[in-house]
């Protein structure tokens, strides 16, 4: 005995409205799929700095100068394409670090140094002035990266 199976156009209808439900969910996701693919890469977080010099005399006459980043703290996320724009104000040269990044460059004074970097491991970092690293020759120079 074979077995007939009988469609109504109730049936086809509803088969014909499930059919075009799956094909617009599937266009839906390579939609977007695509539009991530084709998104603009990430922007670049660009953070202008300057050195500054703080000069004081003591009581006795003792002549007291601290140098400074400023700003003295900056955050950005894990993963971020990062711009340093460092301009000298005060002091002759200032070479510098961020030693776990692996960034360094000098800054010198009337100049701005530039670098580029991607922040690929969270933690804060320090940026330190190689020349002004304790009290005694004006330091120490140091800001703080923080990567979230």
């Amino acid at each position: 005995m074979s077995n007939i199976f009988v469609i109504n156009r109730k049936q086809l209808a509803l088969f014909a409205l499930l059919l075009l439900i799956v094909v617009f969910a599937a266009v839906c996701l390579r939609w977007n799929q695509s539009r991530a693919a084709l998104a603009a890469p990430k922007e670049m977080k660009v953070f202008q700095l300057v050195t500054g010099e703080f000069k004081t005399k003591t009581d006795d006459g003792k002549e007291l100068e601290v140098y400074r980043w400023d700003p003295g703290s900056i955050v950005v996320h894990k993963g971020d394409a990062v711009e340093l724009r460092i301009t000298g104000v005060n002091g002759k040269s200032h070479p510098f670090v961020i030693q776990e990044l692996g960034v360094k460059g000098e800054v010198n004074k009337g100049q701005t140094t530039v670098v580029h970097f991607t922040a690929d491991q969270r933690g804060t970092f320090a940026i330190e002035c190689l020349v002004h690293t304790s009290i005694s020759n004006g330091g120490p120079m140091v800001g703080y990266l923080t990567v979230e």
